[in-house]
């Protein structure tokens, strides 16, 4: 049902305000009048007003100041105001000032009436957009996932899909692409949404304490275990289970998950109690596991028992249309966090997003327009706040990927005297990931920091 037109009539004259009031109800409109500034902004929270028609001159707080006490707490609103010919140049200032246009007194009422019907064809097509972006936005998002990429839409759908299954899945894909992301839209979009989603780094711990974390332990099991504790498989209970960087977990840790994996049970360390596993598992990496496998780093049992279901999410060099997407999703979250209004970014700025290879992927393009939108000063980020790195580094002389990934990690560890965990946020990896790609590339430097 569409919205009734509500107007609010400000004017000190009673004759104006009930002239007013007669002429705009004949089109059709709710009016509401006030008879000087402070009775209209008592009244503004009433409704959501389509318009404020403000009489200029008013004794106390004039229309000015009327207009400027309003857009603090709603500005967009539209203010329409009425002044007398003596006053056309101070109008002139009220529209600089935020007033969507004037009328000069006395003025035809056809000539109200069809400035009223501008403002309100307008106001409908504003909203139209808005409905229409944001139903477009929702045709691109998957919970806290958004693209418009043919690929990545097909992933969507996959996940909507095989949410309903209790199968393994496993996510393949870049550092910052997303992985955990996506196993959580699984989760949300399956029956277990209720129940506990429960994330483990498997790169972040060592082999004795990944043991603990994922099958707990009895009290005394080993020097320090003061208490019962259980781990993540009995925590997850009916839940999902999501193992990040499973590729990097020892071999006999892999042993010990295959068995859960066949036998749907587990026993903490220590203790000889079985304790059923309901939770599903998601597994995830970054790493080319079928190269583990034929290096002997990973058991291929393991494998096909992880990779019921495969997805593999694309780096976001091979879907850049998804940039600009991706930097309006940015901003609106920043600017709610930040308190900010940013409206939108430079085209040139825009050229240089689409042009950067993004070794760290969508995690990456975040931490880029978080750090932009800190320093930017105005309400679009211009060339001054974007901070890339590596530009101008790696187009030249064919490099490989592999290659510019090595040489810009290199100079974000020089350039931050090798402190890695600032390296790892300018990155956007974690501080596991980077010391797996500093061990991978026999990275060298002082790494007192």
């Amino acid at each position: 049902m569409e919205q009734k037109v509500s107007i609010l009539v400000v004017d000190d004259e009673e004759i104006v305000r009930e002239s007013l009031s007669s002429w705009l109800q004949e089109d059709g409109y709710e009016v509401v009048t006030a008879e000087n500034g402070p009775r209209a902004l008592e009244r503004l929270p009433e409704k959501d007003w389509t318009l404020l028609l403000v009489d200029l001159k008013m004794p106390g707080m004039d229309g000015l100041q009327l207009m400027e006490e309003v857009h603090k707490t709603h500005p967009g609103m539209v203010i329409l105001i009425m002044t007398a010919f003596a006053t056309v140049d101070t109008a002139v200032t009220a529209m600089k000032e935020g007033a969507y246009d004037y009328l000069v007194k006395p003025f035809d009422p056809e000539d109200l009436s069809m400035s009223i019907r501008k403002i309100v064809e307008h106001k409908k097509l504003v909203q139209e957009n808005e409905f229409l972006r944001k139903e477009l936005k929702k045709q691109y998002r998957l919970h806290d996932m958004i693209s418009k990429n043919d690929e990545m839409l097909g992933i969507f759908e996959m996940v909507r899909t095989i949410s309903k299954s209790n199968s393994t899945v496993l996510i393949q894909g870049e550092s910052g692409t997303g992985k955990e992301l996506l196993a959580r839209a699984i989760h949300e979009e399956s029956d277990r949404k209720s129940a506990p989603f429960i994330s483990v780094s498997c790169a972040a711990l060592t082999e004795t304490l990944l043991e603990s974390e994922l099958f707990g332990h009895e009290k005394g099991a080993f020097t320090g275990a003061d208490s019962l504790k259980r781990g993540k498989l009995e925590l997850a209970r009916n839940g999902t289970l999501f193992l990040d960087e499973i590729g990097d977990i020892s071999l006999k840790l892999q042993q010990d998950l295959l068995r859960v994996l066949e036998q749907k049970e587990f026993s903490r360390v220590g203790g000889n109690q079985v304790i059923p596993i309901e939770s599903r598992i998601i597994a995830a990496t970054n790493r080319d596991l079928k190269k583990a496998i034929e290096e002997g780093k990973f058991r291929d049992d393991l494998y096909y028992r992880l990779n019921v279901i495969s997805i593999r999410i694309p780096p976001l060099r091979e879907r850049k249309e998804d940039i600009p997407l991706l930097v309006e999703s940015f901003i609106d979250k920043f600017n709610i966090e930040m308190g900010k209004e940013i409206e939108g970014i430079a085209e040139p700025v825009m050229r240089r997003l689409m042009d950067h290879p993004w070794p760290g992927n969508a995690r990456e393009l975040r931490n880029v327009i978080e750090r932009a939108m800190v320093v930017a000063r105005g309400r679009t980020i211009g060339e001054p706040d974007l901070d890339l790195p590596t530009e101008g580094k790696t187009a030249g002389g064919g490099k490989s990927l592999e290659e510019i990934e090595v040489e810009h990690i290199r100079q974000v560890l020089a350039s931050n005297n090798w402190n890695i965990q600032r390296s790892a946020q300018i990155l956007g990896i974690d501080r596991a990931t980077l010391y797996n790609k500093i061990r991978k590339h026999n990275l060298k430097g002082d790494k007192s920091g």
